[in-house]
């Protein structure tokens, strides 16, 4: 060999000596590293039985989602039951060759490095199960350490798992924004559907995501969440997944989105967050994460009649009060595009209510309103519906309620598809509905709007029930003697400040009239208060306190004394459907309940209640005593206060009580039909009267029988059994013991009650109160 050869071959072999020992040494030290790292790998066995963060459901008794609760919206679904289009998709655009590699794609790291060199658009080089190592076990920095676990947890990952469990977890998992966690949440947040219901343009919308939630997002983020859909329909063309033609159908495709206004289909916030707070209080924070599903006693169809019913009783009413002007007044710039940004900005602080929708008056002229939404629809408001802001249209209007260009509104659509103006209502309303047999909750509406007021008027409104109390004080009465023939006079009773403790109080009747001697019947039919306090007088104000906490009312907070007749203690719209279905069962004090079953995401049952037959309740009453007040109740829904309810529904067996506070301050209905039990109360939070013509009758019975219309479709009539103990005599149900003879004839006619002053009427108890109890009352006998 040539000298002048030798030593460039030593200086190569000496060179590639050491390049040989360099790369030993980096084999050596990366088996090291490896070796020192893959002990302190986490424990992925666990992930064989994937179990991630799961929300508390709540559905009605058909299934219906009611509403959920926890930070992850998330359906966990088998990977057999997500549609292969949405795995398609998925699978074209973040790891076509998932199902060929063992979980690095060198080929596509390789891709990736000459991509970036080039400085070219790079594919990315993350496989499929990478990224669920990432996202179920490490962080999100970027670091050379980092990028080495997730390699060797990618290996033990597939080493452990099969393909289509890797798969599985990753569909699930992945974030995809709005606080969707997987793709069949995704499905439900985006597109109001079920995910086996996807499209492949929706799929491929869908899988547009994982890269970067917030910068696809089709609500926020419309043009580019387009442009990578399109991008991903060429995707799965290009790998075979789909056709030329169904490409060309899906880039056509239009994407409705769902709306924000359609988060819950069924009307059930105050039901579902009275389900989430008996959850968390038996699983607490786990509730939230377990994937908990809890099947209520509602019944959808019936809940959405009770929410319309509440609402449109609350709006008739609003129609009736002055008007309190628009919401807020903007500056409207004379630039159309300036215009409509601040009519924009306006409008997302003042979202629709439900069907109140809220409107940027453009021209106001005393004929005619134009206003624009937030879409930039324009509406006319004329006619008639102008009449409920008339005042707001005047030139004498003070400048808070006149209603002028840039003044924020309240439009409702009328049956006759015109506009009409309106404002939120201040009033508050409640309504409950339950199977008085078993005491299941069959509709609840605790107010106006959950989002607006979040206070169950139901469950935590104490109010006073008025009239509407007047039955169970007729009920104690029958036990002492009385009959429906009673004849009670309805005469004037005057109590002098020594009796009272305080000033005088001469109760009256709610038309200001007397009309002498009438039966008992008669008088619960026209809801006349003197009739009702002479009854309370013969039978004793403690002994009807007692009597009415066997219907489930609380003693303490229905002082025993005279009052007491005219309803004004303090009862729940709760408190007052479990009372009414006293008298609806047959005597039987019921306890109502909303939850039948609890079962965890894969339908296993955890609890499971089965309410106790009716017959099986602790007897509150007799029957004979239900029979006969089932009578009397009867009577007011044909010819009394609630004679609207027969004539309306055109069926005998409704029973019930209207029912108005002092001053119409509170406005009750609480009625039944043997099945079913239900109670509507409107009033204000802070109590106020609602109007001098405002009565129970007027404004809640007309909620309560658009319910029933719903609730009593295809119901037979039914006609209770007469029980042992009660006969008929001419027309009238008696006791059978006082039929004849022995019961109470009449009370406060010439004879007069023990201790009434004859001539006056006025009635002298037999000792006045204590001096410490007289302000206790005294506020009850000003009423």
């Amino acid at each position: 060999m040539p000298a002048w050869l030798r030593w460039p071959l030593l200086v190569l072999a000496w060179l590639a000596g050491l390049c040989a020992a360099a790369a030993l040494a980096a084999v050596l030290a990366v088996a090291i590293g490896l070796a020192v790292a893959y002990p302190n790998l986490p424990d992925i066995s666990e992930l064989a039985d994937y179990r991630p963060k799961l929300p508390l459901r709540v559905y009605s008794t058909e299934g219906a989602l009611l509403g959920e609760f926890g930070e992850e919206r998330r359906n966990l679904t088998p990977i057999e039951d997500i549609p292969p289009v949405m795995t398609q998709a998925v699978l074209a655009i973040e790891d076509a060759r998932f199902f060929q590699h063992g979980g690095v794609d060198y080929k596509g790291v390789l891709r990736a490095a000459l991509a970036n060199l080039g400085r070219i658009k790079s594919q990315g080089a993350s496989t499929i199960t990478m990224q669920v190592a990432r996202n179920v076990y490490l962080s999100s920095e970027k670091t050379f350490t980092r990028k080495i676990y997730e390699i060797l947890l990618t290996f033990k990952l597939e080493h452990l798992l099969t393909k289509n469990q890797i798969l599985e977890i990753y569909m699930n998992q992945i974030y995809l924004g709005n606080r969707a966690y997987g793709f069949a949440a995704a499905a439900e947040t985006y597109f109001g559907k079920p995910l086996k219901s996807i499209t492949v343009a929706e799929a491929a919308m869908l899988a547009g995501l994982p890269k970067a939630p917030s910068a696809y997002n089709p609500i926020s983020n419309p043009k580019r969440a387009r442009a990578r859909q399109l991008h991903i329909i060429d995707r799965m063309l290009e790998n075979g997944f789909i056709t030329a033609e169904q490409a060309a159908e899906a880039r056509e495709e239009p994407i409705r989105l769902r709306s924000s206004t359609d988060s819950t289909r069924i009307h059930a916030q105050y039901v579902a967050e009275m389900a989430r707070q008996l959850i968390f209080a038996q699983y607490g924070p786990e509730a939230y994460t377990r994937g908990l599903n809890v099947y209520t006693t509602l019944n959808a169809g019936e809940q959405e009649v009770a929410y319309q019913a509440l609402r449109q009783g609350i709006m008739d009413y609003e129609r009736r009060q002055h008007y309190r002007g628009p919401e807020r007044f903007l500056d409207l710039p004379d630039s159309p595009a300036e215009a409509e940004e601040a009519i924009d900005d306006a409008l997302a602080a003042h979202p629709d209510n439900g069907d109140v929708l809220a409107a940027v008056a453009l021209e106001v002229s005393p004929k005619k309103i134009v206003a624009a939404r937030a879409d930039g629809e324009r509406l006319e408001i004329t006619g008639e519906g102008l009449k409920p802001a008339q005042s707001g249209l005047s030139d004498k209007a003070p400048p808070n309620i006149r209603l002028r260009r840039g003044a924020v509104i309240r439009v409702v659509q009328t049956p006759k598809k015109t506009w009409e103006i309106t404002q939120l209502p201040e009033v508050e309303g409640a309504f409950v509905a339950i199977d008085p047999r078993s005491g299941a909750i069959r509709a609840l509406v605790g107010g106006f709007d959950f989002d607006k007021n979040k206070f169950n008027h139901v469950t935590q409104a104490w109010r006073q029930p008025g009239s509407a109390f007047k039955p169970f004080i007729y009920s104690a009465a029958l036990e002492k003697g009385f009959t429906p023939a009673t004849v009670i006079n309805d005469a004037p009773l005057f109590f002098s400040a020594g009796v009272t403790g305080g000033q005088p109080w001469e109760p009256k009747n709610y038309d200001g009239k007397y009309d002498g001697p009438m039966t008992l019947r008669a008088g619960l039919a026209r809801s006349k208060n003197l009739v009702s306090i002479r009854i309370l007088q013969a039978v004793g104000p403690k002994t009807a306190q007692q009597w009415v906490a066997r219907f489930g009312f609380d003693a303490d907070k229905h002082p025993a004394y005279l009052p007491m007749a005219l309803g004004a203690g303090s009862v729940t719209p709760m408190q007052m459907a479990a009372a009414y279905s006293v008298f609806a069962n047959g005597g039987y004090r019921i306890n109502p309940y909303l939850i039948t079953r609890v079962t965890d995401h894969k339908g296993r049952i955890l609890s499971n209640y089965q309410p106790p037959a009716t017959e099986e309740n602790p007897r509150a009453i007799d029957a004979r005593n239900a029979f006969v007040m089932g009578s009397l109740l009867q009577e007011v829904t044909r010819s009394g206060t609630a004679a609207r309810a027969q004539s309306t529904l055109k069926r005998p067996d409704l029973y019930g009580k209207t029912g108005t506070t002092n001053d119409a301050v509170d406005a009750w209905f609480a009625g039944f039909q043997p099945t079913v039990a239900a109670v509507v109360w409107i009033g204000y939070d802070t109590p106020r009267n609602l109007g001098s013509r405002e009565t129970g009758g007027g404004l809640s019975l007309p909620v309560w029988i658009r319910f029933m219309d719903k609730a009593l479709k295809g119901v037979p009539v039914a006609e209770p059994p007469v029980p042992a103990g009660v006969v008929n005599v001419s027309g009238e149900w008696y006791y059978e013991e006082y039929a004849r003879s022995g019961g109470i004839s009449s009370v406060g006619l010439e004879a007069g009650l023990p201790g009434e002053e004859p001539g006056r009427g006025a009635v002298v108890p037999p000792a006045p109160p204590p001096v410490e109890e007289r302000n206790r009352i005294l506020d009850l006998f000003r009423q």
